[in-house]
């Protein structure tokens, strides 16, 4: 981890207010911002842990934890409600698999739309759709 926060703090060395550059890279790199990171990225940027903490903790793109395998994300702008995104999401909340609400994934005329792995978009989703695409999944593995 200490050799790649080091690439990453010569990359933003030179950038003023580089703290949600430094942290963006951190979890590109390792998948999350680890606790033990948050000292050191302080101390880099002679900030107060509690500063990088704060930034950490308000952004929800931030995570502190690894990341689950896979990450559902499903919209749950206004769009995507009129086309049913809130019972799909009660449903997908009952499966085993982390689903977070996002809030818009460009597809608004295709709603209920879905996102995994910030990589696969798939629009017209329904409970049976979602359940085929999941399974699909954990074929995959």
């Amino acid at each position: 981890m200490i050799s790649k926060l080091n690439t990453i703090f010569a990359k933003h060395q030179h950038e003023p207010g580089s703290l949600l550059p430094i942290l963006h890279d951190v979890q590109h790199a390792l998948g999350y911002v680890p606790e033990d990171a948050v000292p050191l990225i302080a101390n880099h940027l002679n900030q107060s842990r509690a500063e990088v903490h704060g930034v950490i903790s308000y952004y929800q793109h931030f995570r502190t934890t690894p990341p689950p395998k896979h990450v559902v994300r499903l919209c749950c702008a206004e769009a995507c409600q009129a086309n049913g995104c809130n019972a799909l999401f009660e449903h997908a909340k009952l499966q085993n698999i982390e689903v977070e609400p996002v809030y818009c994934l460009g597809l608004c005329t295709l709603g209920p739309a879905m996102q995994i792995d910030e990589l696969k978009l798939h629009a017209r989703v329904t409970p049976e759709k979602f359940d085929a695409l999941i399974k699909a999944l954990g074929d995959e593995s």
